[in-house]
């Protein structure tokens, strides 16, 4: 396999407080990488430093073989790495096709057939597309940040709390579609989760943080019977 991310004694912190106390794990092109943790455990820091919005305070992160330890976040995004954040962050004044093209202007070549090319994957999304996003429900807005970061085709996705506030139903769908997507995009995943079924269902290892800290990885037999905790000692 092929290493796409090496994180190495990353440390970050909000002003004197430290978050993030020296996180260890490497992931292969391809994987779809699990990350649980209860909150204020550092899943959505650890988002943030890898993604630029949050500069290390110490160690260092390797994307497809270069450091990119000191890019800024739009630099790291032509390199190919796109965050979906917690609470989606969609564009709510803006259609969902006008959310797409933002996507699409991050993205290393501006090809306007992408939004096209991803739309096959999110079917829901085609008969909103003159629709303001502030009117769509959760789980659609959540399936539209999902889009918006797929058209800037990157090669990692990192994917915080997805299921945040979302009906079962739709997180059917976006298993599904993250599956699809596994199948027919050269893609990548770190899914940041706190429900055991949706990250025991796409995840193809999951890592335990805790304080700051990797400390392992949780057992899949343990994951599906809900011993997490047990797991994760």
């Amino acid at each position: 396999m092929t290493t796409l991310l090496t994180v190495s004694g990353l440390k970050a912190a909000y002003g004197r407080v430290p978050i993030l106390t020296g996180v260890d794990f490497a992931m292969a092109k391809g994987e779809y990488l699990g990350i649980l943790g209860h909150n204020g455990m550092g899943k959505t820091t650890l988002m943030r430093t890898i993604v630029g919005a949050l500069p290390a305070t110490g160690g260092r992160i390797a994307f497809d073989g270069r450091d990119v330890s000191k890019l800024a976040t739009h630099e790291r995004a032509r390199l190919g790495i796109g965050l979906v954040p917690q609470g989606r962050e969609i564009f709510p004044a803006l259609s969902v096709h006008e959310n797409l093209r933002m996507g699409l202007a991050s993205a290393r070549q501006e090809d306007p057939k992408v939004i096209e090319d991803v739309l096959t994957d999110f079917p829901r999304l085609v008969r909103l597309l003159d629709r303001r996003g502030g009117a769509l429900s959760g789980g659609e807005q959540q399936l539209l940040a999902l889009a918006r970061c797929l058209c800037m085709r990157p090669k990692l996705i990192l994917l915080d709390e997805p299921t945040e506030g979302i009906q079962p139903s739709i997180i059917e769908e976006i298993i599904e579609t993250l599956l699809a997507l596994k199948k027919r995009w050269d893609l990548s995943i770190i899914i940041v989760e706190q429900n055991l079924e949706f990250i025991t269902s796409l995840s193809d290892r999951v890592l335990h943080i805790q304080k700051g800290r990797i400390t392992g990885e949780v057992d899949r037999a343990d994951l599906l019977a809900g011993h997490v905790g047990m797991a994760a000692a």
